[in-house]
């Protein structure tokens, strides 16, 4: 009888399963505290690739800008160049218009390559979302809720 009033006495009182949730508690504390930890470091390194990634389509996006600005004014001084030549093949012999219309080739020629070149830059930026952030966070998501479900 002495061991069912062991067990007797050990049902009650639970002296070996008193100190287990404690035990199990401060495990489980220490890994929500680390995970807790990886994830801030996680969001952190992450919102640190958005901010690169968003600075680098930014200056992409103000230099392909400016080319198209200077593409621009290039075009306008064509068209200006454009209309002296008129005037020149008017009003005086050939080689005097010759002369500017050579010019305005020259300024049309380069305002198609700086077209083409700021073309480029800003299709380079666009759409302005820091697409390698986003896919990251998103494969950490997936890796997180595969971990959660074993």
């Amino acid at each position: 009888m002495s061991t069912s009033e062991d067990r007797t006495v050990r049902t009650r009182t639970h002296p070996v399963t008193a100190s287990r949730p404690q035990q199990h508690d401060e495990s489980v504390g220490e890994l929500v505290s680390r995970a807790s930890q990886q994830l801030s470091q996680l969001v952190r390194e992450e919102m640190q690739l958005a901010r690169a990634e968003m600075v680098q389509k930014g200056k992409r996006f103000g230099i392909g800008g400016g080319l198209f600005g200077g593409a621009g004014v290039t075009g306008f001084l064509a068209l200006q160049a454009l209309m002296i030549t008129a005037i020149a093949a008017l009003a005086l012999a050939l080689p005097v218009w010759a002369a500017a219309l050579i010019v305005t080739g020259v300024l049309l020629v380069l305002a198609g390559i700086m077209a083409l070149i700021g073309k480029k830059q800003v299709a380079r930026a666009t759409p302005p979302t820091p697409e390698q952030a986003i896919a990251g966070v998103k494969a950490d998501l997936a890796e997180v809720k595969e971990k959660a479900h074993r």
